[in-house]
């Protein structure tokens, strides 16, 4: 009898656990699913990977560099939008620049939406509204 009510216990508590850690992860983002959280860090990380490569080009020539000429050169792989359905851009002025993941709006009335991002030379990523 008493092993059985140590079980039923540690049942409890390893089902408090999965409930108020696991099923109740919250987004990395307002609005967005659970599930988007590993496409969006996926995202964030391009930005940044972007953004760095930018500021050594302008460090290294003096000016801002197009998302082409930072592939071209292989200061930065080509971040593809297979995945996760982004395109990204860099928009230049002199030796300041802002880097842009942009997704096509969600089907209306869908519950999910896709946030974009923006990132500058001070590697700060903003959400873009």
């Amino acid at each position: 009898m008493r092993a059985i009510l140590i079980l039923l216990v540690l049942v409890g508590v390893l089902f408090a656990v999965y409930y108020f850690y696991l099923a109740k992860m919250p987004s990395t983002d307002t609005g967005t699913a659970p599930t988007q959280a590993i496409s969006l860090t996926s995202v964030r990380t391009k930005l940044v990977q972007i953004a760095q490569a930018e500021r050594g080009y302008i460090v290294l020539n003096g000016r801002c560099a197009s998302l082409e000429e930072l592939i071209s050169s292989n200061n930065v792989m080509a971040p593809g939008t297979e995945r996760d359905g982004y395109a990204y851009s860099v928009e230049c002025s002199n030796d300041t620049f802002n880097v842009k993941a942009q997704h096509a709006p969600a089907p209306e009335g869908s519950p999910i939406r896709y946030p974009n991002f923006v990132i500058d030379s001070t590697l700060q990523i903003q959400e873009l509204h």
